[in-house]
């Protein structure tokens, strides 16, 4: 008797222990890759200044704005003012995650000093590998990528 009581009993405890649902968009990660302790959007260098100067140029907090969620730093105002007339001629596609990695349907970091700049588009990849595994196939890769990139992030 004190057996069945005991599996009653557990019977209904795991019958009255709420369970914890999670929507789907919880669980995604952000549209701008940003690390884990950071809201710095591509490690803190300046998106336009890949454009202008040509190389990876650290921004300054001085010179920031918030865009889809990251804060996006400049090196100047200049560039800045560039950056906030038109965000999306800028900033990195994929939010700064790998483009490679994307196009392999996950996600990884971008590393900004990995970048290519494709069709007047900015493109990070994880390292120096991984960039030249991309490179391979830019076209290829960069279609697939833009396919899969909706299903990725929120």
């Amino acid at each position: 008797l004190i057996m069945r009581l005991r599996s009653i009993l557990f019977a209904a405890a795991l019958v009255a222990v709420p369970t914890i649902t999670v929507a789907p968009s919880a669980l995604a990660e952000p549209a701008v890759y940003t690390g884990r302790f950071s809201n710095v959007a591509v490690q803190g260098y300046d998106p336009v200044a890949y454009f202008t100067v040509g190389e990876p140029t650290k921004g300054s907090k001085d010179f920031s704005t918030e865009y889809e969620g990251a804060e996006f730093r400049f090196a100047s105002q200049e560039n800045l003012d560039a950056f906030l007339a038109d965000p999306q001629a800028y900033a990195p596609q994929y939010g700064g995650y790998c483009a490679w990695a994307i196009a392999q349907g996950s996600l990884a970091k971008g590393d900004a000093r990995r970048w290519k700049i494709v069709d007047g588009k900015l493109y990070l990849n994880y390292n120096k590998k991984v960039q030249a595994d991309w490179e391979a196939d830019i076209p290829g890769f960069i279609e697939q990528g833009d396919a899969n990139w909706p299903s990725l992030v929120e």
